[in-house]
Formats: structure tokens, sequence, C-alpha cells
């Protein structure tokens, strides 16, 4: 690696180095302690001075230096790991600067330019991989050292290092942490003790900053049930802020299959850098402050004072800007911030340049005032950009434009009469979209009723207007504190849907998405998916006693809602919970808006809520189990086992308490959630729990527990709902027989704020990342333990070779992850397969776990015999290999019987695994059996080897859009339910092409075998006796003429003289292989031979050595040993191998 060059006045500093070759102008070193004559006490303290220093001069073995005879200054150049590259460097130094330098006249000139030359080399090398870099001359020099002491991929990207202690036990070790996009490292080496750990984001239980009486303050990593502590890190929060990133950057990459579309910095796991994460990392904290959509990225931030109208002084805070926002934040604890949409600026002006101010215009006659901002200048240019680019089409556009539309559409429906009934609802419900709420259609609101409950209601639109006329309405209204005292007292039933798109932020995305939902309900009805199915079968089951969901027109909105966000949201499709809080939010919004307030919700406020595994909801419980655990240490006392909370509030979380609670009781809380998202949520639990307290530390077990807190949720009501009793859902009744009083919503939400307010959004955050990564390790380790549970009532391996077998399938589908966003295995990623079907392997990667895995040494054709294996136990022709079919191959190589193991081997050169002669040609190289669906039309023309995982073609449908072809689906399961037994009887019988390398097949088994001389006189003479027996019954079945026997006795001798000149070869097998398959395809072409399997069986039983080599007992334990150590290698090596090609 050629480096900048560096000063270095003492040639052999303390005798550390040991120059090799030099000449007029260079001198090549080697470090001592490396190569010849190393080791010893020299050894240990120069591998000890390497680790702690950071320079890589000092720390690679080999460095070249540049000199000049009248100079005592020596310059490093140069440095490098092998002694292969660092001579490489020596020869272009020979071949390229040493004719040139001959030419100057003075030193100085000659360094100059050997100076110039190596920049001029180092920033060749440094345009593409280092220029995003922070520093790239030391990253330089820090990948050198990642790249020489941990055997990793070459493609594996190093985002950033630190110097640190490892805590190795209770002793420190000082040295290196290195994190790159795959694995977190530790290098150490001190006298003679080195340290190496490698660990993959993957396999980590816990990431969590700790603090003890020895280590103040570190980094604790739980991974293979082991604690590994780091400390003494410069920047703490930093390291561990890019360690929790990189964790989670993996987790949704490898484990819910997100290939980041929408976000540059991480599309390409080769390109991720730290300042790309730390910038995705403010955007994501960005957007999730101001719920704003996941395509805004974080431009600018700016520190200013806002105007405040209201309170009538500047407040100090932070301008962000992002592609279609400006977005204002206080940070004087006022807890106010305001949103402005680009489309709605109409102008910026700088009154005095003096003042650093500038002043935004927004329609509706509304100005906003910064003030002593640093760089207003750019402020305003940006501001003005943005608005010319993200100027919305609907306010720009010309009367007379709006006039000709409304003309042509005048002139449309009066030749179509029958789209006007269809536009407001008249002709199919099912097709038209609603215009109202629900609540207003079902449950209009009667002016004249002056009831105590009305005139309550009439008060609080009123505080709601005064609160409107001083903070502003709509996109551009200040949230500020007496927002949210507003909210906890309730909101108006007339202005809750518009507040909560509001709140939500779903207004921005209705605004910059028109026609969108009416197009989404054209494509998406009529079609069929396991999505629609499971919405038909829950439209009935949301809010049933609800007259809006009693009629045709709440229950076809609600269909319309849910199918178009399964047909816009395949990967999420449809999840039960889904039904209930859309018929919520149906009642107080229009349709399309309730659509955009769902999109909201399962996509920002609530992320990976509604899938196959809900881990968000679950992430959430053991963020309400940890705030249990702080703020009520009672209950903790009396209940230390803290799940039955998590099964008892996995409800709440999910439907938001409206499953629990009285409809007219669970919109307050909606109303807090979509003001303060999961936060209010977790409050309110807290304080469910805390008012029960008294009866949950007396109940006896859990049903009791569950039985009082059913009772608490009965006895909720909210004395301020003007709805009507029939649509009312609480039960007086129970009410009357509940041991609780009954207690007011409001009150109750009161007093989750008062007690747990202090609960910061950034807190929840933070516990979240931090629980998830436990959370999805449970659940993948439930699935290991179902999969095993299955699988091994097939097969002899017991639970711990069970368990270490699937850990290196599971890494190694991982491995065809790690490098790319190509992948099949992401690319055709489907959630809905069962739990057995979850990781699997295409060609490439099962042929790479095969040969580390397999009993014998396969000698030559590794390669093709691998793909008949794939092609063999691929039972449904799908191009992967799940566990359980790779498990029972392995089964029957190492613990099955003679019979079975030949059988495998038999099977192995018929069709479909082995597909004819010649072995090398592209005809057997394209797999025959991937099936061409009309949309993979392409992969025909692909081979086994050229594709990553061999074309992967997954037959499960997509969860939300595909019709789904059910017969198949049932034929197929009969088929494995009528499955019977193989008998030998059934196996068709093997050709002579198929048999020529079949024999080739056990040489290749037997090579390497102590007794491999016998094995191989063993094969020759069984393929003599076979040879011999077809020809004997083939002459007592043909009623041969004349001229057939002189042919058929013209072979005869032929082939036996083939087989009986002592030992067979594998090489001489090749050459009767050609000679066999020319002469089979014009001689003997209606005399080809054959063989059953009965015929091989009776042979090779008559062969000792044979049948006690295949029935010898083999160890899979110690392959697995060497498997775990040896696979990340091997994909090293063989990514070195093909970047030396």
């Amino acid at each position: 690696m050629w480096l900048k060059p560096d000063e270095i006045l003492l040639k052999n500093a303390f005798k550390l180095w040991v120059t090799e070759k030099d000449n007029e102008y260079f001198v090549l070193q080697r470090r001592r302690g490396y190569g010849e004559g190393g080791g010893g006490l020299t050894g240990l303290l120069v591998g000890t001075l390497d680790t702690v220093l950071d320079s890589t001069s000092k720390v690679a073995p080999y460095r070249i230096l540049h000199h000049t005879p009248d100079s005592q200054v020596y310059w490093s150049v140069a440095c490098g790991v092998t002694r292969e590259e660092i001579f490489q460097h020596w020869e272009w130094l020979q071949q390229n600067i040493m004719r040139t330098l001959s030419v100057f006249d003075s030193s100085e000139d000659i360094t100059s330019f050997v100076q110039g030359k190596i920049r001029g080399l180092i920033a060749e090398e440094g345009k593409t991989s280092l220029v995003l870099e922070d520093d790239p001359e030391k990253f330089r020099e820090a990948l050198l050292r990642f790249e020489k002491w941990f055997e990793i991929p070459t493609e594996e990207k190093l985002v950033t290092y630190y110097s640190c202690s490892y805590w190795k036990g209770k002793v420190p070790c000082q040295g290196w942490l290195y994190l790159s996009t795959n694995f977190l490292c530790f290098y150490s080496y001190f006298l003679g003790a080195e340290v190496k750990l490698v660990i993959s984001w993957d396999e980590i239980w816990r990431l969590e900053k700790t603090s003890n009486v020895i280590l103040t303050e570190s980094i604790h990593v739980l991974a293979h049930g082991e604690d590994h502590y780091f400390s003494m890190l410069l920047h703490l929060n930093e390291t561990f802020s890019l360690m929790e990133q990189l964790a989670d950057y993996s987790i949704k990459r490898l484990f819910d299959k997100e290939a980041f579309e929408r976000e540059p910095a991480l599309s390409d796991p080769l390109q991720i850098t730290k300042r790309g994460l730390e910038a995705h990392a403010k955007s994501q904290q960005f957007r999730t402050f101001f719920r704003l959509p996941k395509e805004e990225n974080l431009l600018e931030v700016h520190e200013g004072f806002l105007w405040v109208p209201f309170s009538h002084f500047n407040t100090l805070g932070k301008i962000c800007l992002s592609e279609n926002y400006l977005c204002f934040a206080s940070q004087d604890g006022s807890q106010c911030h305001i949103i402005i949409p680009m489309r709605e600026v109409v102008n910026v002006e700088k009154p005095d340049s003096g003042s650093r101010a500038l002043t935004v215009f927004v329609r509706g006659k509304k100005a906003l005032r910064f003030s002593e901002v640093r760089d207003f200048q750019r402020l305003a240019n940006t501001i003005r950009s943005r608005c010319g680019i993200s100027a919305s089409p609907q306010h720009s556009a010309s009367p007379e434009a709006i006039r000709g539309e409304c003309q042509s559409l005048i002139n449309h429906f009066e030749d179509n009469p029958e789209d006007v009934t269809l536009m407001v609802g008249q002709k199919d419900s099912s097709k038209a979209v609603s215009t109202e709420a629900l609540m207003t259609v079902f449950h209009p609101q009667d002016v004249e009723n002056l009831d105590p409950k009305m005139l309550k209601e009439k008060m609080k639109e009123q505080s709601w207007d005064i609160h409107f006329s001083e903070y502003g309405r709509g996109t551009s209204m200040f949230f500020t504190r007496k927002t949210r005292d507003l909210i906890v007292r309730g909101v108006p039933e007339s202005l809750r849907g518009e507040l909560w798109m509001l709140f939500s932020g779903a207004v921005n995305d209705m605004a910059t998405h028109p026609g969108y939902y009416t197009e989404l309900v054209e494509l998406s009805l009529g079609t069929s998916t396991l999505a629609t199915d499971e919405i038909e079968r829950d439209l009935h089951r949301s809010l049933p006693e609800h007259p809006a969901f009693q009629s045709d027109t709440g229950i076809s909105a609600l269909r319309r809602v849910l199918t178009a966000y399964a047909y816009r949201n395949p990967k999420i499709g449809y999840c039960q919970a889904m039904n209930i809080l859309t018929s919520v939010l149906l009642l107080y919004a229009k349709e399309e808006e309730a659509f955009w307030l769902l999109v909201a919700v399962c996509e920002r406020m609530l992320p990976d809520y509604f899938n196959r595994r809900i881990i968000g909801a679950l992430v959430d419980q053991a963020v309400f189990e940890d705030l249990i655990r702080e703020n009520l240490p009672q209950l903790v006392e009396h209940m230390t086992d803290l799940s039955f909370f998590s099964s008892v509030s996995l409800s709440w979380f999910l439907t938001l308490f409206i499953s629990v609670l009285p409809i007219e009781s669970a919109v307050n809380v909606v109303d807090c959630f979509f003001f303060d998202g999961i936060k209010s949520i977790l409050q309110l639990g807290l304080a469910v729990l805390d008012y029960n307290m008294d009866a949950l530390i007396s109940c006896s077990d859990d049903a009791e527990a569950v039985t009082i807190l059913n009772k608490f949720f009965d006895s909720v009501t909210n004395r301020d709902s003007p709805l009507p009793p029939t649509v009312q859902q609480a039960l007086v009744s129970n009410n009357g027989k509940a041991s609780h009083v009954g207690v007011d919503i409001s009150e109750l939400i009161r007093e989750a704020y008062e007690k747990y307010g202090s609960i910061r959004s950034e807190e929840v955050e933070s516990s979240r990342k931090r629980n998830k990564l436990y959370v999805i390790q449970t659940l993948e380790d439930t699935t290991k333990q179902n999969v095993i549970r299955v699988v091994s009532q097939d097969v002899r391996f017991n639970i711990t070779q069970l368990d270490e077998l699937y850990n290196l399938f599971k890494r190694q589908h991982f491995l065809s992850c790690y490098w790319t966003m190509k992948s099949p295995a992401l690319l055709h990623h489907d959630p809905s397969l069962a739990y057995l079907e979850q990781y699997q392997l295409g060609f490439q990667q099962f042929s790479e776990l095969f040969s580390l895995l397999e009993p014998w040494a396969f000698c030559t054709y590794k390669s093709n015999l691998s793909l008949w294996v794939f092609r063999l136990i691929d039972e449904n022709q799908d191009g992967l290999i799940n566990f359980k079919e790779f498990c029972c191959a392995l089964d029957t190589l190492y613990s099955s019987s003679f019979t079975n193991k030949l059988k495998f081997l038999f099977k192995l050169h018929l069709p479909p695994a082995f597909t004819g002669s010649p072995l090398h040609s592209e005809k057997q190289r394209i797999l025959h059996y991937v099936p061409v669906p009309e949309d993979s039309s392409h992969l025909t023309r692909l081979s086994a080897f050229d594709l990553p995982e061999d074309g992967v073609i997954k037959k499960s449908p997509e969860r939300g859009r595909g019709r789904i072809d059910l017969q198949a689906y049932l034929k197929q399961w009969q088929n494995e339910i009528l499955k019977k037994e193989e008998t030998i009887k059934d196996l068709p019988r093997i050709n002579q092409t198929q048999f020529i390398q079949f024999s080739k097949t056990l040489y290749n088994i037997f090579h390497g075998a102590p007794e491999e001389e016998s094995l191989y006189r063993a094969v020759a003479h069984v393929t003599s006796l076979l040879l011999r027996m077809e020809e004997v019954g083939r002459r007592l079945q043909e009623p041969s003429s004349p001229s057939e026997s002189e042919k058929a006795a013209g072979t005869s001798p032929a082939e036996d003289s083939s087989t009986e000149q002592g030992p067979v070869t594998p090489e001489s097998c090749d050459t009767s292989s050609s000679h066999n398959s020319q002469d089979a395809g014009s001689e003997l072409s209606d005399t080809e031979w054959s063989f059953s399997f009965e015929q091989v069986l009776a042979s090779l039983l008559n062969e000792p050595t044979i049948v006690d080599f295949f029935d010898r007992p083999l160890n899979i334990q110690t392959k697995l040993g060497l498997a775990r150590v040896a696979q990340l290698k091997l994909k090293a090596n063989k990514g070195k191998d093909s970047k030396g090609n």
C-alpha cells in the first residue's frame, strides 16, 4: 500500500527493522520478528509495539523508504502485509521512478518528484473507495490492519475504528475495535498473547451502555451466550451510536429483508460510511420528531430565533430543512415547534442584512420571522430554490386552466350520466369512495340539542377555536404545551378527523399524492390474495356493535381501505388488529383520510407492528416492562415475572386500547396517540397498573389479575361523550356489577400525564433499539427450536448436532446477503412462508457448505457432484434447499445403512440429478428443473454457475397482491400426505453413461482412503462382473442373427479386456468413459446395456472392503467444529481467488 510520504529521522530506530534490499534512492526493510529469523523476545516486543502504536508504517511487516545520498532524512512511501505485495511496489519503483531520477540535479528536486508521484498514486486509489472518508490517509492505514488481522472477504467495508480496552475476564486488553458493515472485530497483541474477536452483527443479543465499580463507562455486547465489554473509549457515545446503527442496519437487511431503495447512503453494503450512517440517524430522528414521510432527509440545520406571536417574544431553536419541509423546534423548554410544507411558502424576504434575519411568508396571510441566523443568506436561498421545485401544481394553475378542466368534466358527465351516480355512491357502494366520515352519517350532531353533554362539547369547540386563532390552523399551526393540554381534556367530535390528520402528518401525505388512493382502489378491488381473503373474514368482526358497521356503507368503506393498503404495501399486506384500528379511523375521518392515517400508523408511528411476527409490538412490550421496573417497584417486588404484563398488554399496543375500552373512551386514547405517539400508550398502561396496584398485589394467580384488569376497563366511561347509547359500547349491566367505581377516561389520561409525563420520546426510542435485538434473537431462537424439533423426527443427529448444523446453515444463508442487495434471498423473500422455509440456500451457498461437511473427500468433479446432490434433494424443484432437505441428505451419508447410502449415490446418477454426458457441456450446467413463470423467462438463459443462488423462483404468493392457485396447493399437500416410502424396486435402471459416471464417483469417494488400492480393485471387479452379467443376459434374450452375434461377440472381449487389466484407476475410467460414450452413439446404439439397482447392490455386497468402508461409523462432530472455523475463511479465500483472476 502506498503511503503519504512521512519523514523518518532515524533509519533503524531501536533496531526494529532489517534491510532486505536497497539502492541509491530507496530501501526495502522487514520488521524484525517477522519472516525468517522471527520470534523470540524480539518478536514479542515488536508485536506488542505494533498493536499499541497507531501507525501502519510501524505495524506493517514490510516498508519502503526513500532517501537521497546527501541527506540523513528518510521518507516512508510504501508498506505491505506480505512479501509479494511489497516486492510489487519495489519493482514498480525500479521500472517507473529510478530511470527518471538521474536527470535531476539536486536532492530536493528528487525528493519532491518522488513525493509528488506517490501522492498521485494515493489520490488515484482513493478516488472511488476512500473519497467519502473523513481522513483518507489514516483510514487506509486502518484498512490495512483490518485486512491483515482478520480473515474476512475483501468485499467487507470497514466503517470506522477506535482504540479501546477489551475485558477478557478480569484482565483488560488494550487494542483496536473495528466496526464494519457486517462485523464487530477487536484485535490485541501484548507480549505474545494475541486476542482476536470477530462477531457478526446478526449474532448480537444485547448491545447497551453499562457502568459499575470497575468499569465507569463501557459498552456491553452479548453474543453466543458470552458477555463482551469494551471500555477506555475516547468517544464512547459516538461509538455506541454507530454500533447501534450497524446492528439495526444488519437486522433490517438480513432478518426483515429490507432493501433501503429510498436511502442511497444504505442501499449498497459495500459503500457504508460513518458519515452516511450519522446522516441517516439524524434524518431518522428528524422524521420521527416532525412526523414526516420516509422520503424526507435532513439537509440543513441552522440555529436561530423565531418570533412567536402568541407569546410576543423570540424563542431560541433549530431550523431544519428537508427536501419539502421547513421545520422549527424550540430549545428553551417551551416545547414549541412548527412544520411548514414548502408548497405553502409564498415568498422569502431579508428585511435587514445587518440583523441576520429573514421572513418566510406562508399562504393564508401568515409570516414567520427568523432572526440571528448565522448563515441566513444560505437559508434564504435554499428555501427559495426548494419552493420553486416543490411548488404544488394545484396552487399554480391559472383560472383559465381551472375553468377549462371544469368545462371538460361537465361535458363528460353530460355524455356519461351514470358516472355521476357512481361518484356520489348511489350505484356501486363497493367502488365509490366515501367523502364523509361515518360518524357524521350515522350520528349527525343536533345543533339545537342543548343538554349538558352537548353544551360541554360546544365549550370544547370554542376552546379549540380560540387556540386556532392564536396558534394558527392547519399545516402551519404552532404545536405547544397548550395544544397537549387541550388534547388531554378531549377533542371535540367535529374536529377529531382534522386533528388526527394534522398530528400524524397524514395531511401532508394526502396533499402530495392527489388521486393516489382512488387509483389504488380501482387496481386492488377484485384481486384475490391471501390478504383479501383475511380481510373478508374480518370485515364483520370490526366494531360489530356500531351501527356504521352493521350496514353496507361502513363495511364497503372498510374493505376498500384495507384492500388498497394491502395492495400498496404487500410486505405487510393485512394483519389482524388493522381492521379494528381502521374502523375507528373511518368513524371520524373521510375514507381517503382514513387510508393515509393507516399509512402513517403502520409505516411511521408503529413500525414493524403489523407483520407476521409483530416485532414492533413485542419490542414495545419489552420497553413497557422496563418502565414498570423503573416506575412501579412495588408491583415488581410482588410479581417478579413481568412476562404476564407482556401477554396482557399485547392487545393494548396493537389496537391502541380500542379492543379493551368502550369506543367512546378509546377515541380519547387515540387522540393522545396521534399527538405524542407510543409514549402516550406507555404512560396510560402505567397509569392503569398504578390505579389497580393494590388489587394486583393481592391477587393469587394470573387469571385473577386478568379478571381485575378486565373489570377495570369495563368501568371506564367518557362522561363528556355526546354520542347516543346506540353508539356507545359501555356495558351498563357489567358496570353495575363491577367492583370498580366508574373511572372517567379524561381523568385517567390526565393522571397518566401528570405521573408519567416525564418519560421522554428519546428515551423510548433508545429503549426500543436496545430491546429490539433481544426480541428478534428470541424469536429466531424459538424458530430454531421449532425447526430442530420437526427435523429431529426424520434424522439420526442429536439435538446438539442439529443446533450446530442450523447455525451453520443460517450463517451460510446470511453470507449470501452480506455483500450485495441483489441476492435472491433478499429479492424473493416471502414472509408468508413457514418457519422451516425462512432460511434457504441456492446452489452456490449449498456447494460451499456441503464441501465443508461432506463425509468423504470427493477428489475431482466436486462441483459437479454437489450439483447432483443439490438437484436430488431439491424435491419441489424451486432452486432452493431448506434445512430439512439439507439435514436429511447429510443424515443419509453419515448415519444410514449401506443400502441407503448406495441408493443415494445411485440416484445421484439418475435424472433429475444427473442429466448425461459430457459433464462440462453447457447443457449439463443449465438447471432444467427450474420453472419459468411469465416474468422470469430470462432465467432460462442463465446457468447454475452464473447465478448467485441459482435462479431463485418462489412458488409461494406474496401476501399483498397476485392470484393464488389454491388447487395447486391442495394437490401438493395431498401428494405429500400420500407419499409412500420408496423401495429399491421403484428405482429406474442406470444406463451406460450413468453407470460409467457412477463408477468414477466411487473412485473419487475412495481416493485418499487407507485401503484405496483394495477399494479400486473391488470396484474394477464389480464393474467387470456386471458387464459380463449384462452381456450374458442380452445373449439369452435376443434371437440374434449371425451378424448381430458377431457384432456382440466383437464388443465383448474389448469390454472384458478394458476391465481386467489389473486395478482400474480414475484415469483409465476417464478414457473408457469417452470411448464408450462415442461407441454407444454409433455402433452399439441398438444394444446399449443398463443395470438395475438390485444388480449393483448384490454385486457390491460381495465386496467386503466396500461394505466395510460404507458401514464404518462417521462422526460429524469433528466436521462441525472445522466448519465453524472455515466457513468465513472459505468465503474470504474464494473472494481473493476471484479478485486475483
